[in-house]
Formats: structure tokens, C-alpha cells, sequence
């Protein structure tokens, strides 16, 4: 699902979440466990997203939104990497690849860059596409179109 053309509207900072050359992202929030239509967010619907979180015994939070320029909502996040397997400059990282931490913790958290960046090297369906390198971004809206 596309962030709103709105963004960040509605939406106030929760922390940064840092890359260790300096750059920065901020993720937005409040999470939220339901769309503008009034259907449950996609983490919530998919079955086998609610079950990796049960597997990991992580109960699933609303996380908000991921980045300043180059935004992840999230919430609806399910991990299939479209957006990952999109982008010609590895903006995006799995970011449980790097720290395998719940989401609900990664605010505050510095991370090297080192995570993957390849579709299918996910950890799990609770791993989420994250914009470490948001700052190398050309513009090119392909992860907009997946």
C-alpha cells in the first residue's frame, strides 16, 4: 500500500533511526491497526505475517512509518519485498538482517548498513523493508509502483 499523499500529516516523530555515517531517518507514528477505508492494516490481515509473530513470541504493535523522504508504512509492511527488489540504489535494507530486534525497538538504534538488501534474504515475515540509505535515493518512484 503507497504512503498518503499527505504524508507526514496526521503523523508526529517518534525518534530517529540512525545509519553509523551520520544519516538519519525519523519513524513517524502513531502505528495504526486500521486504513483510511476502515479494513485492518495488512500486517494485521495476513495470516502468516501474525503467525511469525507468534512463532517469534513478539506481540504485534502499531510501528507507524519509516523515513523521512523515502517512507515504509509499516504496519502495512508484509514482507514480500517489492520495494527491496525495486530500487536500482539499495535505498532499503531487511533490517532484522543487521539487528534482529522486534520493530517496536528500533528507534533510538544505529545500524551499520549492513543488513540485505536482496528480496527473498528476509529473516522472517516480521522483518520489514527499512530506508537505512534513504539519503542515496534518485527519485525514481519505483518502490512507489509496487
Amino acid at each position: 500500500m503507497p504512503i498518503a499523499e499527505n504524508f507526514p500529516e496526521g503523523l508526529k516523530p517518534l525518534g530517529k533511526i540512525s545509519l553509523d555515517d551520520g544519516n538519519f531517518h525519523i519513524m513517524w507514528g502513531p502505528g495504526k491497526t486500521t486504513n483510511a477505508d476502515g479494513s485492518q492494516v495488512e500486517t494485521l490481515a495476513d495470516a502468516d505475517v501474525v503467525a511469525a509473530y507468534a512463532a517469534r513470541g513478539e506481540e504485534q504493535v502499531p510501528l507507524g512509518v519509516s523515513g523521512t523522504m523515502v517512507a515504509v508504512d509499516w504496519d502495512s509492511c508484509v514482507a514480500d519485498g517489492a520495494c527491496i527488489e525495486a530500487c536500482p540504489v539499495q535505498v532499503f535494507q531487511w533490517y532484522r538482517t543487521e539487528k534482529d530486534i522486534p520493530a517496536k525497538d528500533v528507534v533510538g538504534q544505529t545500524f551499520a548498513g549492513t543488513g540485505s538488501d536482496v528480496k527473498d534474504e528476509r529473516k522472517d515475515l516480521t522483518d520489514k523493508a527499512d530506508p537505512i540509505r534513504e539519503h542515496d535515493c534518485i527519485w525514481c518512484m519505483a518502490c512507489v509502483s509496487v
